[in-house]
């Protein structure tokens, strides 16, 4: 069984830490195409002036809202969500700025959009994601 994971273009997508413009997280474009039972590592590098940022990355299913994963901050451990603690781990890179996800024993369920985000980044009540805006002034 083939699984088909899409990384998003988002080049085009502000990136709101502390609303500066040189603040930015890129992830390779295109499909990743693998096979049930393998393992997948999706890509993330950012570039930040925030001495101490916070990385997450969210899945996308299909007809569905982004669903928070993780979080990874410079110091200190990080947190998974529950339904995402076994087969899914990132470590965040300070050297090289990059936050790849490994994910492991793929599952049909895995077939989704990944996106990983740099803080400041919020949840509701209900762990729906919001990305906070800032305006131009």
């Amino acid at each position: 069984m083939l699984l088909h994971f899409i990384l998003p273009d988002i080049s085009g997508l502000p990136s709101f830490p502390e609303c500066r413009g040189e603040d930015s997280v890129t992830q390779p474009t295109g499909d990743v195409i693998t096979t049930e039972g393998e393992q997948v590592t999706l890509g993330c590098t950012f570039d930040t002036q925030d001495g101490g940022p916070y990385l997450f990355w969210y899945k996308q299913g299909a007809n569905d809202h982004p669903k928070y994963m993780l979080m990874r901050p410079k110091y200190g451990t990080g947190v998974n969500a529950a339904e995402f603690k076994d087969r899914f781990q990132a470590d965040l890179d300070t050297k090289t700025n990059s936050i790849p996800l490994t994910i492991q024993r793929l599952q049909l369920s895995d077939s989704a959009v990944y996106y990983c985000a740099l803080r400041p980044t919020v949840t509701t009540g209900y762990s729906v994601p919001i990305q906070k805006h800032c305006r131009s002034q």
